[in-house]
């Protein structure tokens, strides 16, 4: 019918190796359907939490300050995030969980460390932080280079000396008369010895 027998053979060889190939494609793909492995879980809603970073002496912002964010799971650290601030003094984040609670931590050079504690409990968060510079520190000693102490801090001090002050009594005083207790007519006694 074809006249030869090699071309009957390769006419044979193609369709068995066309029906291989339809039947592998129809099984990977009968595959591909069927659920296997883990199961997909989509994760937590997160928030936009958006910090800025002003001087609180001018309200300009801080730029380059270092924003940490401490997530807290039962009160306890889980381990923390750090962004800087931009030009505008703005950081912002969109990792933290609704619901959750977020320690903030800013540190800026030439200012005070901020820290404050946060319950994320929107889908936007804005928060501004004012910076102030660092106060002097106390001490209970005047001078704290490594010398003794100041013994006048242990001291008590004296009465401020003013003009318009009176001196302080050498005897002590009676206790004035209350209110509710009668009042006594009588003159007090003059303690000095008759001459």
């Amino acid at each position: 019918m074809f006249g030869s027998p090699t071309l009957s053979r390769r006419l044979i060889i193609s369709t068995l190796a066309l029906a291989a190939l339809s039947t592998l494609s129809l099984a990977s793909h009968a595959q591909d359907t069927a659920k296997r492995g883990r199961k997909y879980k989509a994760p937590p809603p997160t928030s936009h939490f958006e910090v800025t970073v002003l001087r609180a002496t001018n309200g300009k912002p801080v730029e380059n300050a270092s924003v940490i964010f401490h997530p807290l799971e039962d009160g306890k650290n889980a381990g923390n995030m750090e962004l800087k601030t931009n030009d505008e003094g703005k950081a912002t984040i969109d990792l933290l969980e609704i619901g959750s609670d977020v320690r903030v931590q800013i540190i800026a050079p030439g200012f005070q460390t901020y820290g404050e504690d946060y319950k994320v409990d929107k889908d936007n968060m804005a928060i501004a932080i004012k910076l102030k510079r660092p106060s002097g520190q106390y001490s209970i000693y005047k001078k704290s280079e490594g010398k003794e102490p100041d013994k006048s801090a242990d001291k008590p001090k004296d009465e401020p000396k003013d003009s318009t002050a009176s001196p302080a009594p050498t005897e002590p005083q009676k206790e004035a008369p209350k209110e509710d207790a009668p009042k006594d007519e009588a003159k007090p006694q003059d303690s000095t010895p008759p001459k």
